[in-house]
This record gives structure tokens, C-alpha cells and sequence, in this order.
């Protein structure tokens, strides 16, 4: 497996090298594979509690999330939000979205936190302790299960 290094930065902490390499990587993925018809860039990941986590190597980012604070918990006490969640086509299968989520989750573990996640990916958050709750649902034309994780 290559380099699995997370870095982690806040919207003013990002360089324009940075934020083009995990948005390149957001729209290649959510529209061009998955042909998503939502909107991408939401004005959430420029607010200063918004958290970037991403792998890089050679060809730019190969894996990506943001983790977003809400005032208001969506379910019980999660106020951290898991999303944008996306693993280039080149490297999915070597564990870098796991990779991620073991940074998020050793840096807000303590916190409850919630992720919306695509049906077929769901089992790769159980692992990371995310229980769903609730029925499936479509979000941008795609199934989608509501998971949650409580602090510990």
C-alpha cells in the first residue's frame, strides 16, 4: 500500500494547490462517475469550524472528507458531521477512507458524530463504529442510509 499519510487543515489553513486537488477529486468521483446533480460546493467547507482531512500522493488527492459542526444535532448528540467522503478510482480497495476515519475518530472520538452514507458503503463505516438509524433514502439520486456513532 502507498503512503496513507492524513493531512488535516482548516479553510484558511488550505493552499490553492490543496483545495483544487480534493475539489478536482470531489467533482471526478460525485459527477462524472456517480453523475450527482446536487450542489457541490454548499459554502460549508469554507466555514472555520469545517475540518479537511485528506491522503495524498503523486497524482493528488487519492482519498478525502470534511468534517462539518452543526449547532443543531441532526440525531441525538451528534453535532460533528462526516461528509464528501471519496476515495480516487485508483485507490479504493487499499483502506484510505478507513485510514480517515481512524484520524477523525482519534481526534473527536470522545464526540457523537453523524455521516449520510451511500447503502453500498454503509458496512465500511460500521466497522468504524456507526450504527444506521432510520430508513434509507435517496439523496441526490443516490441511496443513502443515515448512520450515527456516539462518543465514547
Amino acid at each position: 500500500m502507498s503512503d496513507c499519510s492524513v493531512v488535516t487543515k482548516s479553510w484558511g489553513e488550505l493552499t490553492t494547490d490543496e483545495l483544487y486537488s480534493f475539489l478536482k477529486l470531489r467533482t471526478d468521483v460525485f459527477y462524472v462517475e456517480q453523475k450527482v446533480d446536487d450542489e457541490e460546493l454548499d459554502n460549508r467547507d469554507r466555514e472555520e469550524s469545517t475540518e479537511h482531512y485528506w491522503i495524498s500522493d503523486d497524482a493528488g488527492t487519492a482519498a478525502y472528507l470534511r468534517v462539518l459542526v452543526d449547532s443543531t444535532a441532526e440525531h441525538l448528540d451528534a453535532h460533528r458531521i462526516i461528509g464528501r467522503v471519496v476515495v480516487r478510482r485508483d485507490r479504493r480497495g487499499e483502506g484510505l477512507a478507513q485510514a480517515l476515519l481512524r484520524q477523525v475518530i482519534s481526534t473527536h472520538g470522545g464526540e457523537a458524530m453523524l455521516l449520510h452514507a451511500q447503502v453500498y458503503a454503509a458496512p465500511l463505516y460500521a466497522k468504524a463504529g456507526f450504527v444506521p438509524f432510520g430508513d434509507a433514502y435517496s439523496e441526490a439520486g443516490i441511496a443513502h442510509q443515515s448512520m450515527y456513532r456516539a462518543g465514547e
